[in-house]
């Protein structure tokens, strides 16, 4: 004879209130954005902490958020650059661009090309995965997906770049707008030094900065 378990049916609501919930630690600065609160709405544990690298972090992935006009001025002023190195610092990561088309990200200051190229940069120099999202409620839709398929590792024990000397001096002011690779080398060969670079009067940093040295030195200040 075979009896009804009345009970299974509560047993299964006690498992999943005891169910733990996936968390993904944000930025701080991303208090404003709509998509904290979207995650929450999806059943994901959120804690808001100032990260050095990235906005989200889903178990030990990084990513760094960017939506159409904040990618657009970050492409300009190449700051975007220096985040995607920082960036590379754990073993996952990716780039997620939020609220892109590419009719909108065409403008005069921007040239479509440029916006090609920059992609294929992303993709093949840095080797950033890049995720186009609609809006925020896509956006953490797939962090809650990213959160609920990886496997759970402390975010802490993530790896960092192994650069050398000379590497870091350049990672450190390929930061800054209007300097890359080369002009980076020609500034560490003439000044040995990021605090020789940063004192230097701007007469001295226009032999290798030209018009650019009134930029570098107000970024500075």
């Amino acid at each position: 004879m075979m009896f009804h378990n009345i009970f299974s049916k509560k047993k299964g609501k006690e498992e999943n209130k005891n169910q733990i919930k996936p968390k993904i630690i944000i930025d701080d600065r991303e208090k404003n954005s709509l998509l904290p609160s979207e995650l929450v709405n999806l059943g994901c544990q959120i804690e808001f902490k100032r990260l050095d690298v990235a906005d989200y972090l889903v178990n030990d992935i990084a990513i760094e958020r960017k939506t159409l006009s904040d990618f657009k001025s970050s492409i300009i002023n190449k700051r975007i650059l220096f985040q995607l190195k920082e960036l590379k610092q754990y073993p996952k990561h990716l780039l997620l661009i939020e609220g892109f088309s590419f009719k909108e990200a065409y403008s005069e200051i921007l040239h479509e090309n440029a916006l090609r190229g920059f992609i294929l940069s992303t993709l093949l120099n840095f080797q950033v995965p890049i995720i186009f999202t609609q809006n925020e409620i896509d956006s953490a839709r797939y962090l809650s997906v990213l959160a609920k398929k990886t496997e759970k590792s402390p975010s802490s024990l993530r790896q960092k770049l192994l650069l050398t000397e000379e590497e870091q001096k350049q990672f450190i002011l390929e930061g800054f707008p209007g300097i890359g690779p080369q002009t980076a080398s020609k500034l560490i060969a003439k000044f040995k030094s990021i605090k020789a670079i940063i004192n230097a009067d701007e007469s001295e940093l226009e032999e290798i900065l030209g018009k650019k040295a009134e930029l570098f030195k107000k970024t500075i200040n």
